[in-house]
């Protein structure tokens, strides 16, 4: 087989590409049928600040940013080549994916990083349709921000009818006044608060491009937030946009709260945009996440005649995937209580077996911990590719059912992932959940408790993180184990 198409980047956002059109080998998929990659891990020069501007050094999968489209149909297996032209150690974890834990790319948790010059092959089945991602688990706030990350799509047997489906992936950059990618990694400032926001916005790679629609059109619109630490709250001007999927599992299709689509590092959300205004007309899509720092992101321009007489009725629900439904009657609750950074109530916490206290920690770049305890790395620091597993936080029998019962006991957001598995959020500060939707990043808000609830069906040693990649480097990431 030949590598899945690779879109254009200014196409993957602008073209109406249908999704059998933009399947791998641009032919729908057989069930089960093996699809073949190679992703090389090298620097590029980058027009980030588009081509008015003198390209950057940056780093990128296939030569482009995002890096190579995969694309594949549910049930397909999927064989990946990584070759690392890297002067680090490198690995691709692919996030949101149930897969054995022998393919999960983390460095000394799964597997042993990939060298530089080095090679190595993963390859798992695909079980579940949905927008999924893949980027590095070695020194993850470096080498995503440098440019490594590339969406996975697996569609469903049948997609939903629509005209278009299109991919936007959101990220930030913090630039230099020359227009050079800071070497600010680490810094404790970031660390210790809200993680490493940059200066510059880019959908896809580039500049945001206004969007060209059709009265009457369709779109399936699949969000994507790469960004080390920067939350998105996106809100179209116009007509609302449906939910109708949240981190590429179907959820019954709703209009967001507030009409707001807030997407946290990690987090994806699956649109059915009904472009209902007339020719002419331009909406505004904004972001307020941060509300003195509110801007456009771009704008929807209707232009042409109408695709068709009246707008299409309503989504349907996307035909669920089978994750196993945890019992909650029969469930067994654990407590994790994330804690530190600035401003919190953390004193001290424990690192390397030794308890330390705050100011201690800070010195060693650690600012957070996971029920008190301030993960070393696991490969993920300065050392990359040198580290070691650590005592897991829990031991989870398989086949059973959990809730963990997770408080935010600090004043930052986070984004909270697990590796191996998908869950249902279903409560919040003790009140259930409107969907009980199913995700495997959950926002939690600052002195928010939440409530998830899965099946430990995938043995082997996971990570549970936040997806803020500072903090994540900062010690707030921690192991459990599926036996």
């Amino acid at each position: 087989m030949p590598p899945p198409t690779l879109l254009d980047r200014r196409e993957f956002l602008l073209a109406a590409a249908a999704a059998p059109v933009l399947s791998a080998c641009n032919l729908p998929a057989a069930a089960g049928r093996t699809r073949e990659a190679r992703l090389v891990a090298a620097p590029i020069r980058h027009p980030v600040r588009g081509d008015a501007h003198p390209p950057i050094d940056a780093w990128a999968y296939g030569g482009s940013i995002p890096g190579p489209l995969i694309r594949a149909r549910q049930g397909d297996r999927l064989r990946v080549e990584l070759e690392n032209r890297l002067a680090q150690p490198t690995t691709v974890h692919w996030h949101g994916i149930r897969l054995p834990n022998a393919m999960d790319g983390v460095p000394g948790v799964t597997q042993q990083a990939v060298p530089p010059q080095g090679r190595f092959t993963y390859e798992f089945a695909l079980p579940d349709a949905g927008t999924f991602w893949y980027h590095p688990h070695v020194r993850s706030s470096e080498q995503l921000d440098r440019g490594l990350y590339g969406l996975l799509i697996v569609d469903e047997p049948e997609p939903p009818a629509v005209d278009r489906d299109l991919a936007w992936v959101l990220d930030d950059w913090r630039l230099t006044q020359w227009g050079a990618v800071s070497e600010s990694f680490g810094s404790p400032h970031d660390i210790s608060h809200a993680g490493r926001i940059g200066n510059a916005i880019t959908v896809n790679g580039l500049p945001p491009q206004d969007l060209r629609v059709r009265p009457h059109e369709r779109i399936r619109l699949r969000l994507l937030n790469v960004a080390n630490a920067r939350i998105f709250a996106l809100q179209f001007e116009g007509p609302q946009p449906v939910v109708i999927a949240l981190d590429g599992q179907p959820v019954t299709p709703h209009r967001p709260p507030d009409g707001r689509i807030v997407l946290a590092p990690g987090m994806r959300c699956d649109l059915v945009l009904d472009a209902t205004g007339a020719a002419g007309e331009r909406h505004a899509v904004f972001d307020t996440f941060y509300p003195r720092q509110a801007f456009d992101l771009l704008h929807l321009v209707y232009e042409g005649a109408a695709v068709r007489a009246k707008p299409r009725p309503e989504p349907p629900l996307l035909p669920p995937n089978r994750l196993p439904e945890p019992e909650l009657a029969q469930a067994v609750t654990h407590q994790l209580r994330f804690e530190g950074g600035m401003m919190g109530r953390m004193h001290r916490a424990t690192l390397d077996g030794q308890s330390l206290p705050m100011m201690a920690l800070l010195r060693r770049g650690k600012a957070w911990a996971v029920n008190g305890v301030v993960s070393s790395g696991h490969g993920e620091g300065l050392h990359a590719g040198h580290g070691h597993a650590e005592p897991p936080v829990l031991v989870l029998e398989r086949g059973r059912s959990y809730v963990l019962a997770m408080v935010n006991d600090s004043s930052w957001h986070h984004p909270i992932h697990l590796h191996g598995h998908h869950f249902r959020v279903i409560r919040r500060n003790g009140r259930s959940t409107a969907h009980q939707e199913w995700r495997d990043t959950v926002l939690m808000d600052p002195n928010e408790r939440v409530d998830i609830a899965f099946v430990a069906d995938n043995p082997g040693d996971w990570m549970l993180h936040c997806h803020v990649l500072e903090h994540q480097d900062g010690g707030m990431m921690a192991v459990f184990r599926v036996a």
